[in-house]
């Protein structure tokens, strides 16, 4: 692989990551970053009344959970389309597409007269919500200097958690003046908040000047991916998006769950509950970006699977009565379980040259979205015979899974983007 590098200003001092993005590249962070945390807020609005919803249209629970399921396939395809729209015609022009849809139909899904109708509009919003995260971490990637490229995407990610504390300062605020038969619209309605960051994009945000070494039609060509050495890269990238987001969705689905079934809490709900758990996802998403960069991708994905792996059977396996323990165990857990995710972004583009960026991105991350959606699954078919606790151990085998993919990928800390 050929580097070009990008001319940016070197400096030692304290916030050094963000200052050597350059004044183009700090408002492409900014641009990134809150469109992660809107992506997140659009998300976390259909969990945050999925009781009201299933009121509302007298869902089972297999009918409820399916609006997530859907949202989630469905974003893997959108994240497929949108690394390879992102190759064609820019990162910047991708994510203003990406969030325009996952604002456009959060709307809309506020508006759903039936259950089909909203299954079909939610399915549409995964498609948008799937492709905005890989191009907004691609499009500050390539501003970010090699050495702080893991911590400055890692921040990126830590958004998250700031658009899902929005949304459920937003969502108690709502259900609160409303009743659930029309709150549940309300915070749909609100999903149109995103739809403001475009014209921030159009005006302000550029794409980083890097040479691609491919021609025009070898841009975002998703064969390409597929073959050769870069087919092996593909094939392994995609088993690690897929154990470690089979890992987290099966703690994120069953969780409260357990919680609340195997160990009779009240405070599931609670905003103390979601306090606790926020804040130790916030921090592992800043710190997981730090320590990428010091242990280099590969140890940092290492460490925090088999942390989250041993958090989650030790979670499961805390003797009866000993709820304080379960309560206060849940940040670390959070925290193991989001810092895993902050080196996806840094690690996932330098795997790829630039013509095939987004499109190699996009996919490998989705694709282990997609197919990861579907653990949650196999452990509620599990809980049946086991119980939840022993079967949310599945939820450790997906971390198992992405520890033995890194033995096919390179280390990449220190690459320079081409």
């Amino acid at each position: 692989m050929s580097t070009t590098s990008i001319s940016q200003p070197a400096t030692t001092a304290t916030g050094a990551w963000f200052r050597t993005l350059g004044p183009a590249g700090r408002r492409a962070f900014r641009g990134a970053f809150g469109g992660y945390a809107l992506d997140a807020y659009d998300f976390q609005v259909l969990p945050l009344g999925l009781v009201a919803i299933a009121a509302y249209f007298h869902l089972s629970s297999g009918a409820a959970g399916l609006l997530s399921t859907v949202t989630l396939v469905a974003s893997g395809f959108g994240g497929v389309l949108a690394g390879i729209l992102a190759d064609r015609i820019g990162r910047v022009r991708t994510l203003m597409i990406t969030i325009g849809a996952y604002a456009l139909f959060t709307v809309l899904c506020g508006f759903a007269p039936d259950y089909p109708a909203l299954l079909v509009l939610r399915g549409l919003q995964g498609v948008g919500f799937g492709g905005e995260w890989a191009i907004g971490a691609i499009l500050v990637a390539e501003y970010a200097l090699p050495r702080y490229r893991g911590r400055t995407v890692g921040f990126i990610q830590s958004s998250w958690a700031v658009g899902w504390a929005l949304a459920v300062l937003v969502s108690t605020l709502v259900f609160a003046l409303a009743s659930p038969a029309i709150a549940w619209r309300i915070m749909f309605f609100t999903g149109a908040l995103p739809a403001l960051l475009v014209f921030y994009l159009r005006r302000r945000v550029t794409d980083a000047t890097i040479p691609a070494e491919a021609t025009p039609q070898h841009r975002g060509s998703f064969p390409a991916i597929l073959r050769g050495d870069l087919g092996r890269t593909t094939f392994f990238a995609a088993l690690l998006a897929t154990g470690v987001q089979g890992g987290y969705y099966t703690l994120a689905t069953w969780l409260p769950t357990y919680l609340k079934t195997a160990r009779h809490l009240s405070v599931v709900n609670t905003g103390g509950y979601l306090a606790l758990l926020i804040s130790g996802a916030f921090l592992g998403y800043v710190t997981g970006g730090y320590v990428t960069d010091l242990l280099g991708r590969k140890r940092t994905f290492a460490l925090f699977a088999v942390l989250s792996a041993a958090l989650i059977v030790g979670y499961t396996n805390i003797p009866a009565g000993a709820n304080t323990v379960v309560l206060l165990l849940g940040f670390p857990l959070g925290f193991a379980s989001s810092a895993i995710y902050s080196g996806f972004g840094s690690f996932l583009a330098e795997l790829y040259p630039t013509a095939l960026r987004g499109t190699g991105q996009g996919f490998t991350y989705n694709f282990g979205r997609a197919v990861g959606a579907f653990f949650p699954t196999v452990v509620g078919f599990l809980a049946g015979g086991i119980g939840i606790g022993a079967a949310m151990g599945f939820g450790a085998l997906g971390y198992a899974v992405a520890v033995l993919a890194l033995l096919g990928l390179p280390e990449t800390a220190g690459r320079v983007l081409t």
